[in-house]
């Protein structure tokens, strides 16, 4: 058997599973199952050692192999599970050598020392990004994920990540644009670019270029580029060629994530992050003016330490106040070592009752979004043979379509999750 790999958490370990298969299968691992497994929150590392004992009783055979985030920054209580075989630090599980050093050592490896199962590096040490130009993705898939940063300079109080991804460090430009060309080549009609931090892409790179330079080369070099989508930014650092970019160029797509985390000022404060209420509420309603469409999305936090009714319903109103079309609800969850662990804390059933209220009332946007659809003929990118996606990420049923290919159709209605045609 060759090896299967199970991804949890966000878009950017999606692309890197990708590239841990090829990478693995060419090192000559055989019958093993590597967890790239996400840390953002307790419940993301509990349901990635959930899933290792899983495996390991319905593939009692198979060699388990933990990496990603969580990896990363707990790997001795990885390597403490009896299931788990190897733990391969964040930076390692993109490079060949550290699969083919896997191969070799579990191979040899059964009744090793715990301490001998961790292949881990101070991840901080990491300063360069190479470019991964997949080839594994299968041709025609709808949508593909290139990944252009890693890492993350800044500390928000609450956020354990930069402890498993590193400092930010970017993919130059000219490689992007060759993976992206190469991709439109192979038949996928939807690019999506990644990152850790992606509005700090190029701050290492010679003459720091910015996120919007990128896209911009990216919709000069490849025309044949259908879509371009961006994943979940910070609004603080939009730079102006993107936001010219979004209100002038149509194979952008009028959609875009953002990291707000909270509504009120205080708690934007002891979060660390470097936006205020007003900076969300102005960067909502620039973009808006700009591409007057456009959907957006956002992550909010429910319960941060502190956090009182008042300054919750700050958050709760920011749904209206922005505009807001799809909300990533994430209940606090108190990371180890982080600033926000030795905050005061909000208990346990008013952080799950607020994060209830928060997804209530993102589910109501969405209902009104679908609303205002029906009657539009938007462009819909067929991912399957039941559903596809309009610029905007909208769900639509579909029936009787080519996956791959985009479609103009109008919407008829919806079921109050998917735009119907």
């Amino acid at each position: 058997m060759g090896v299967d790999v199970v991804t949890f958490g966000c878009r950017l370990n999606a692309f890197e599973s990708e590239v841990i298969r090829r990478e693995a299968e060419q090192a000559g691992l055989g019958d093993a199952i590597v967890i790239n497994s996400c840390a953002v929150t307790n419940e993301a590392v509990a349901q990635a050692r959930q899933s290792i004992r899983r495996l390991k009783r319905e593939r009692p055979a198979a060699r388990i192999v933990v990496t990603g985030c969580a990896a990363q920054t707990q790997a001795g209580m990885f390597a403490d599970m009896a299931e788990v075989d190897r733990v391969v630090g964040n930076d390692e599980k993109m490079r060949g050598e550290a699969w083919r050093a896997a191969r070799l050592a579990l191979d040899e490896s059964f009744g090793v020392a715990r301490s001998e199962k961790i292949a881990v590096a101070d991840i901080m040490a990491v300063t360069e990004m190479a470019p991964h130009l997949l080839d594994g993705f299968e041709r025609g898939l709808p949508r593909v994920f290139v990944q252009v940063q890693n890492g993350c300079d800044h500390r928000c109080t609450f956020c354990i990540i930069p402890y498993g991804r590193g400092n930010s460090r970017s993919v130059p430009m000219g490689a992007v644009v060759d993976q992206v060309r190469a991709l439109v080549e192979r038949g996928h009609a939807e690019i999506v670019l990644t990152g850790v931090d992606l509005t700090s892409y190029g701050a290492d790179l010679p003459a720091a270029p910015k996120l919007g330079q990128l896209v911009r080369q990216i919709l000069r070099h490849v025309p044949e580029l259908k879509r371009l989508r961006i994943s979940s930014i910070d609004s603080i650092e939009a730079d102006r060629d993107l936001l010219d970019i979004i209100g002038s160029d149509a194979r952008l797509m009028p959609h875009l994530h953002l990291s707000l985390q909270s509504g009120d000022d205080m708690v934007l404060k002891r979060m660390k992050r470097r936006h205020s209420r007003k900076d969300a509420i102005g960067f909502c309603a620039q973009v808006r003016r700009l591409r007057p469409d456009v959907a957006l999305g956002a992550d909010i936090i429910a319960g941060f330490p502190t956090e009182t009714e008042e300054m919750f319903w700050r958050s709760l109103d920011l749904v209206e106040e922005c505009d807001l079309t799809f909300l990533h609800v994430f209940p606090y969850s108190k990371r180890p070592g982080t600033p926000a662990a030795r905050m005061p804390q909000v208990e346990g059933g008013v952080i799950k009752e607020r994060a209830r209220r928060l997804r209530a009332a993102g589910d109501a946007a969405l209902q009104r979004r679908l609303a205002t659809e029906v009657g539009a003929t938007r462009e819909v990118l067929i991912e399957s043979n039941r559903q596809g996606r309009t610029e905007h990420f909208l769900p639509v049923s579909i029936e009787g379509e080519v996956p791959g290919m985009v479609r103009r159709l109008t919407m008829v209605g919806h079921d109050g999750a998917r735009l119907t045609t």
